[in-house]
């Protein structure tokens, strides 16, 4: 079948698996361009009615379906000789792969998989089609977690009369039903036992009932009772242990009347008061409610043995004695047939209501409060002795009562164990201690996540410290079903830094304040330093922080204040002669100025023809020259060198070109100015921001 293509769309890639009736291969869809799972009848079974009508009965069944638990049914065909169903393809494993790998499986994992299958036979049963074969093989899980319900071969409506058109019993015999086992129609509640085999086998690891022969498997499921679940695993609830046994009865009347019923259950099986709910009673009378009794052997008539002759010889006279004879002690007999009627029917029933107690049904109260558990029982005839104990459930509520429910002598005593709620503790003082550290303490207590919140506040405390708490320290505090709350600090709330440059001290402590800052006392608070490019009496810079930081209120602002050009700044005026690499091409010279007011700027680029003579302005103090680097083609060219004696020369001489400048020829003074070129012009450029 391998690299086939089935109705000239579906490329059979490679096989999966398969079952009794047919093989399962992977296949892809050319059309819609997906994969496909692509289930093929067994050649053995293309010429049986039988099994083609079955095949087909699984393709409709299915197809009848829309459900996120149900695989989907996309086609059914048939090319030559070979039937085939194209369905939905699910990437993972199957129930049966992962119970062999990992079970017992964990509850709330097992719970999971089983409500999604219920799910999917509530949906089935709601469009009348009865599985008849729910088990861990025919259950897919998808890599993403979705359970999927496959394999509808043996479905049937929910309105049929009977299982196959033959009668014969199909299906798996460690799953299927104790009716389904005698044969008889298997309806919504067999779909409901076989699901909780798959609970119990994913729960314990192992099935229920096991056997040398299919027969004596079947015969287990009529004739014994299984084993309950939590001696095999304890730590199974006891509520998903109900769910199972309740799922399990052999009387269908006493399973779940619906896979809705039993959804609810697995719903709510892990809520915390339904986890230790009491163990489910049951009167076991058998599947058909028929127990083994003794009945009295039948006995034959004995004739009446008559005497013929009488002593005289006389048979008339004879027969007339005889008559006599017995008349007289049946009149009696009769008499006192009817005495002993009387006193059977009449005196003894009344004598016995008033002497001998009679039998009452004790009804379940557990999980009842203890005023509702007392009224009922009383009104049922019974005494009640309470109990009191601390549990888990609500105070007040019954927990558990002795004996169950079951039938007793009226006016016999019941007893109830009430809960006093959880064991009170007493609440510690954890105020000042930090809260990651207190929750840790009070989960390795026994406190669920659930129990314990908080809330964070900006307080002017260190962040994450508990600023108090609900119960204080102190109280009484229920460790179960109490809750403590904390505030906590997130320590001061933090403003945004405003922008301070270029406006005056007055006008920049004005901002801070409006925020929640403030300028530092005194010295510390302000310093004045020279700026070429801020006025005087402005603000040139603010430390620590600069405009738009998150700064914490209580943190003292300080400012730099311009106080103008240095008074020892002055400026230079070189002149460069400008020389092409190669005559007749022009050249791309790039300045780069270093001085009193920069740090490497891009001062001017300029293209040259031929030669050309520029003039660049520098800003030289006594502490801090000037250098010019002028680069041609990127290649580093020349380099001019000024200090503040050059700059006292070039003041006092102005008239005349500084011939012992440092890199600059006597011939190239200051008296010639460059002209404007396209690519820029020698002339300063604008005054950068910043100081």
């Amino acid at each position: 079948m391998i690299g086939q293509v089935l109705g000239g769309r579906y490329e059979i890639l490679d096989r999966v698996g398969g079952g009794g009736m047919a093989l399962v291969y992977k296949g892809h869809d050319l059309l819609l361009h997906r994969n496909v799972a692509v289930k093929v009848l067994r050649q053995q079974y293309v010429h049986d009615e039988e099994f083609i009508r079955r095949f087909r009965r699984e393709a409709q069944s299915a197809a009848s379906l829309s459900h996120p638990n149900v695989v989907s049914m996309y086609d059914v065909g048939q090319e030559g000789d070979t039937h085939y169903i194209v369905m939905e393809f699910v990437e993972g494993m199957t129930l049966n792969d992962l119970i062999k790998e990992k079970a017992p499986l964990q509850v709330e994992d097992a719970l999971h998989i089983a409500t999604q299958i219920c799910d999917a036979l509530e949906h089935a049963h709601n469009n009348q089609i009865i599985h008849r074969d729910i088990k861990p093989h025919n259950i897919l899980i998808g890599k993403n977690g979705r359970v999927k319900v496959t394999d509808f071969g043996i479905a049937r409506a929910a309105t049929a009369s009977s299982i196959t058109q033959t009668g014969s019993v199909v299906g798996s015999v460690h799953y299927f039903s104790p009716e389904h086992a005698k044969g008889v129609a298997a309806g919504a509640k067999s779909d409901l036992y076989s699901l909780g085999i798959v609970l119990y086998q994913m729960l314990t690891g192992r099935l229920p009932f096991l056997g040398e022969s299919p027969i004596s498997v079947a015969l287990k499921h009529l004739q014994e009772n299984v084993e309950e679940p939590r001696k095999v695993n304890p730590l199974i609830p006891q509520s998903v242990e109900n769910i199972i046994l309740k799922a399990m009865r052999k009387n269908p009347d006493e399973r779940y009347q619906s896979a809705t019923e039993m959804l609810r259950d697995l719903d709510t099986a892990l809520d915390p008061k339904r986890r230790n709910e009491a163990k489910l009673a049951f009167q076991d009378v058998g599947l058909d409610g028929e127990q083994t009794r003794v009945i009295p052997a039948i006995r034959g008539e004995k004739g009446l043995v008559i005497d013929g002759e009488g002593d005289n010889g006389s048979s008339g006279g004879g027969r007339r004695r005889k008559r006599h004879h017995w008349i007289a002690p049946l009149v009696w007999t009769g008499i006192f047939l009817v005495f002993l009627a009387v006193m059977w029917f009449g005196v003894i029933p009344a004598f016995k209501d008033r002497v001998i107690p009679k039998d009452v049904q004790v009804p379940s109260v557990v999980g009842k409060t203890e005023q509702a558990a007392t009224e009922e029982l009383i009104l049922a005839g019974l005494k009640v002795a309470p109990e009191y104990r601390y549990s888990d459930t609500a105070q007040g509520l019954v927990i558990s009562q002795d004996p169950p429910s079951m039938k007793l002598k009226e006016n016999s005593t019941v007893t109830i164990h009430v809960s006093k709620g959880a064991e009170m503790v007493t609440m510690q003082d954890y105020k000042d201690q930090l809260f990651k550290d207190v929750k840790k303490t009070l989960l390795e207590a026994g406190l669920k996540e659930e129990q314990i919140s908080f809330e964070a506040r900006f307080i002017d405390s260190p962040e994450d410290t508990i600023i108090s708490q609900e119960p204080k320290g102190g109280a009484q505090f229920d460790p179960v079903n109490g809750k403590v709350k904390f505030i906590i600090s997130k320590g001061p709330e933090n403003v945004i830094m405003p922008d301070l440059l270029n406006n005056t001290v007055a006008e920049a402590e004005a901002k801070l304040l409006a925020v929640g800052l403030k300028l530092a006392a005194g010295d510390k608070g302000r310093e004045n330093v020279p700026s070429f490019d801020v006025p005087s009496g402005r603000v040139v810079d603010t430390y620590p922080f600069q405009k738009g930081d998150s700064v914490d209120p209580s943190m003292e602002i300080k400012v730099y204040v311009s106080s103008g050009p240095p008074k020892d700044a002055g400026e230079y005026v070189a002149t460069k002669k400008l020389t092409a690499a190669k005559e007749g091409k022009s050249s791309l010279f790039r300045i780069v100025v270093s001085d009193a007011r920069h740090e490497n700027f891009e001062y001017n680029t300029m293209e040259v023809n031929d030669s050309e003579i520029i003039t660049v302005k520098v800003t030289v103090t006594q502490g801090k020259g000037a250098s010019i680097l002028y680069y041609r083609d990127d290649n580093l060219w020349d380099t001019d060198t000024i200090n503040y004696q050059n700059y006292l020369d070039q003041r006092n001489k102005p008239s005349v070109a500084p011939s012992a400048t440092p890199g600059i020829p006597a011939s190239t003074g200051p008296s010639a100015t460059p002209k404007p070129t396209s690519s820029g012009s020698a002339s300063p450029s604008p005054t950068p921001s910043g100081g």
